[in-house]
């Protein structure tokens, strides 16, 4: 039989065509029993069901097969039309939606209702899940709401090297950190609080090796269990303690506490759940977190109180909004507060160390062994240092939970309970931190053994004051020149400046030489930029009358009068000046120059070539027959050498270079000439 006449049969003879003449869909089975109209109908993804929901306020559950389909059961709840119902994606579950202002969740195995959402003004119509992770959509009157029904972040404590958690079957197993390997389940928490609620803490106890797990059933409960030496399979625990309270932390080998938010209440209670003290909390407290030994962090909506549980008082307080968990340090010694969008370093004083802000949700956190924290947001692994600097260490596929940090690798949790193990690179946030504490040898070894560059920890070093450190990352000529000059390494500087080779860069270059007081590197680009004037005038104040000399000659062959007179009086060259006026057919000028400096001879030859006589000649009132004094030679002061600087000492991470045998530092923090002499040492003369 053709599959043509297989369709035929199935559609029992009746031809179902479109316009077209094509049979693509064909009418399998007809489902009745909704006494009003259908609204929605959804296929389970995986099995042979269906679920309907329609006009007369219910939600029914059908099975189908080859060649059937029948009504399973019905589940009654809603006060108006059912809108719409689907399955969960993922759990034995079915959402439906109704014009009764509610969104209601039922057991897809007990037809029963599990748990409810209501608005006070707007009708539901519409509900989708997403394909993926835990979430949903829900259309209303006035727009569309999305939300999820349980918290997705595994229940788990770490302890040394195992890491203890609950899997999303509320199974309890074990981690070991140091050969990475799941246990076994060890217990079985089926019993524990609802069914679709997963627990929300758990407190570990080393010495009597158990543990406090919390649910938030029933207005909150607690169980206190002991763990088995051998993980053999998930059994129901044979001794448990239980009772009532919103979050329950052990304080010590025998002691945990219990805080009851209705009563706001605090019960210390020994390992048989029996009351040994009772703490008043502070007005307002919404959580309880272990604080230290001894201690306890109690968390207001706007505070968090460090309470001392013996003496019964509250040892600090600092005002934080919105704490939701708190991660200690390994060696105890500070904390991070974590809010929705802010972190808080603490430490065991409750004195706060730093804080940064993150538009991003965060999820979790970490420390790690250096001291640094690292926390998660929804699609990131960043971190943090004491002093507020941070940074991305990588971006994530899928939201996790950060438990441990060791080396390059990050252990964390999934959202289905599940230890991840995921690879880091912390070379950036380990040279921050080795420039914090000034490790420099350490900071040396991340420089050339890895591939630390980029603007942002260029710009991370001049924010820092270290632009002799960025310049050992650079390689682009601009970038090295600003560095250069930033940190006063004049040797690099005229190095890039002349592979560069601008004029506004020499200008730079040779306004910070001058600075230094390095006339050799100003004298260089005073020539490539043909200031003249600059350096005759520079010439001048380091008494090179050779180099005077030279300008007055080069001042002659451009021309250029203005700079010939000025270099001739730089040099007390009078015969020069009187050549030049003659030149200039300024004869009264030169009589009068000649006259000034004593050159009696002289006059009466510009006298008889002008055919002037000295009573044509005004000289000015006051100038006696001795004429004027003529200037002195020019002093030499360092001629051959830089002004003399006093030295600074080279900084660790220059000794550490200099050790390496790394070329391009100089002797000298500010990169000084070699040459150069010391204050403090031989006596220069002026």
């Amino acid at each position: 039989m053709t599959f043509e006449d297989q369709m035929a049969v199935a559609r029992g003879g009746q031809s179902q065509a479109d316009m077209f003449g094509n049979t693509d869909a064909v009418v399998k089975f007809v489902l009745e029993g909704h006494d009003r109209g259908v609204n929605w109908v959804s296929f389970h993804p995986t099995l042979p069901l269906i679920v309907s929901a329609g006009d007369d306020r219910l939600v029914k559950l059908w099975r189908m097969s080859e060649t059937k389909a029948w009504e399973v059961d019905t589940c009654r709840g809603h006060f108006q039309n059912a809108s719409a119902a689907l399955f969960h994606p993922h759990q034995d579950l079915i959402l439906s939606a109704g014009e009764d202002k509610t969104i209601r969740v039922w057991d897809l195995n007990k037809r029963t209702s599990v748990q409810s959402f209501k608005r006070e003004n707007d009708r539901f119509w519409v509900i989708a899940a997403h394909p993926e992770i835990n979430l949903f959509a829900a259309g209303h009157d006035n727009g569309v709401m999305v939300f999820k029904l349980e918290r997705e972040r595994p229940a788990s404590a770490v302890h040394q090297n195992q890491l203890f958690y609950i899997t999303k079957e509320k199974h309890v197993r074990s981690f070991d950190f140091a050969k990475n390997v799941e246990s076994p389940s060890m217990l079985s928490l089926r019993k524990l609080g609802s069914p679709w609620t997963p627990p929300r803490t758990l407190s570990f106890n080393p010495a009597e090796r158990s543990i406090l797990v919390t649910s938030p059933t029933d207005s909150g409960a607690y169980e206190l269990i002991s763990l088995p030496r051998d993980a053999s399979g998930a059994v129901e625990p044979s001794n448990t303690m239980r009772g009532s309270g919103n979050a329950a932390v052990f304080v010590a080998r025998n002691r945990f506490a219990v805080f009851n938010a209705q009563n706001q209440q605090i019960d210390i209670k020994d390992l048989s759940n029996s009351t040994t003290k009772t703490l008043k909390p502070p007005p307002g407290t919404t959580d309880m977190v272990f604080g230290g030994p001894g201690c306890l962090l109690l968390i207001t909506p706007t505070m968090v109180y460090l309470y001392d549980i013996q003496q019964k008082k509250q040892l600090a307080e600092l005002a934080v909004s919105g704490v939701k968990y708190v991660v200690w340090s390994t060696d105890g010694l500070h904390a991070a507060l974590l809010s929705k969008h802010n972190v808080t370093i603490v430490n065991k004083s409750l004195e706060q160390v730093s804080t940064l802000h993150e538009t991003i949700r965060i999820k979790s956190a970490a420390w790690d062994d250096a001291g640094v924290l690292l926390y998660s947001t929804l699609n990131h692994i960043k971190y943090t240092l004491m002093n507020g600097d941070n940074g991305i260490v990588r971006t994530l596929e899928h939201t996790v939970y950060l438990v441990r940090v060791k080396g390059r690798t990050v252990y964390c949790l999934d959202r289905a309970a599940k230890p991840k193990l995921l690879t880091i690179d912390p070379t950036e946030y380990r040279f921050k931190l080795a420039l914090v504490k000034r490790h420099y040898d350490e900071m040396l070894n991340i420089i050339k053994t890895s591939s630390l560059v980029g603007q942002s920890i260029i710009s991370y070093l001049q924010k820092k004051g270290y632009p002799e450190i960025a310049l050992q990352f650079v390689q682009d000529p601009q970038t090295r020149f600003e560095l250069a000059l930033e940190c006063g390494n004049l040797d690099v500087a005229v190095e890039m400046a002349k592979e560069l080779d601008r004029p506004k860069l020499y200008t730079r270059l040779a306004n910070e030489a001058l600075a230094h007081g390095n006339h050799a590197v100003v004298e260089m680009t005073y020539q490539k930029l043909r200031q003249f004037d600059k350096l005759s005038f520079l010439y001048l104040a380091t008494g090179d009358g050779g180099k005077l000399a030279r300008m007055a000659k080069i001042a002659e062959h451009r021309g250029d009068m203005t700079s010939r007179f000025q270099n001739s009086l730089y040099l007390g060259d009078v015969e020069s000046r009187i050549e030049m006026f003659v030149e200039l057919d300024q004869y009264p000028l030169a009589y009068l120059t000649a006259k000034s400096n004593g050159l009696t001879e002289k006059c009466q030859e510009l006298l008889e070539a002008s055919g002037l006589t000295e009573e044509d000649i005004s000289l000015p009132k006051g100038m006696g027959k001795q004429g004027l004094k003529n200037p002195g030679v020019v002093v030499k002061t360092f001629e051959k050498g830089n002004w003399p600087t006093k030295r600074t000492g080279v900084s660790s991470f220059e000794k550490a270079l200099m050790a390496d045998g790394e070329e391009g530092v100089g002797g000298d923090a500010n990169g000084f000439a070699a040459e150069d002499e010391d204050l403090m040492g031989e006596e220069t003369t002026a």
